[in-house]
């Protein structure tokens, strides 16, 4: 059993990466003949939402949502499970994700996050976190959508660690709305935590015939007091984790 799981994860990767690679390429070759950086950053975008919604499939993802996916501009933010959060938020959303410095070194996906509208950041660095609040607030002003996961690293604990401020302070000053989205995966060991690389968890994780997951777009929060947004954003988050689980157990 553990044979077939690794070589069905293994398969998936390389179908992964063979259709990332091709859809990317393409991508590459058609903006020889654009001009504007601009127009080939909505081009990424949109091709970066394509190659998603064909992961999903390939991956055998199956997702249970709840809520409507939001259609105003604003913070959206969630809590933090894996690096495959964003793949299963951004299937429906064309937003500019926050991601960690180290994704940009990976390789094709490094590749493909650089160009379609990814913010990268440094956490441990003050001028990296300066650099990607200038770029957020820019992207905001424009009237795009950012994704943040606020918590700032995966875990399995059953709610919310602490929030980091900055992408609330920022929010509450140019008066866009925050947009909490919750998800969760049935299985504990799905999260990408500890020591885990990403070739033996995406094995570990995609080797099974499905992956199950849960994903609630909650409504849109508004005012003035970061404090306050973030204390909401937590609230509603940890109350619809806290029911997946309750799902999740009576299911097992």
């Amino acid at each position: 059993m553990k044979i077939v799981k690794s070589l069905l994860g293994i398969t998936r990767l390389l179908l992964f990466a063979l259709m990332t690679s091709t859809i990317f390429g393409w991508l590459l070759f058609t903006n020889l003949f654009i001009k504007f950086d601009d127009k080939k950053l909505k081009r990424g975008i949109l091709y970066r939402r394509f190659i998603i919604r064909n992961l999903l499939v390939i991956l055998g993802s199956s997702i249970i949502t709840y809520g409507k996916v939001p259609t105003e501009s604003g913070l959206i933010i969630s809590n933090h499970r894996s690096y495959f959060d964003p793949i299963v938020i951004l299937q429906n959303i064309l937003a500019y994700p926050i991601a960690k410095i180290e994704v940009a070194s990976w390789p094709l996906i490094g590749a493909v996050c650089k160009t379609t509208g990814v913010v990268f950041v440094n956490r441990e660095e003050k001028i990296s976190r300066q650099n990607t609040l200038k770029k957020t607030q820019a992207i905001l002003k424009n009237g795009f959508s950012i994704l943040n996961t606020p918590e700032g690293t995966t875990h399995i604990e059953p709610t919310t660690i602490a929030f980091k401020p900055g992408a609330f302070k920022l929010a509450a000053q140019l008066k866009v709305p925050v947009i909490p989205i919750a998800i969760d995966y049935k299985y504990l060991s799905d999260a990408w935590i500890g020591d885990d690389t990403f070739l033996p968890h995406f094995i570990r994780c995609f080797g099974k015939w499905r992956t199950e997951v849960k994903i609630s777009y909650l409504a849109p929060i508004y005012g003035d007091n970061p404090e306050e947004l973030i204390k909401k954003s937590k609230e509603v988050i940890d109350k619809e984790l806290i029911r997946f689980r309750k799902d999740w157990n009576k299911i097992s």
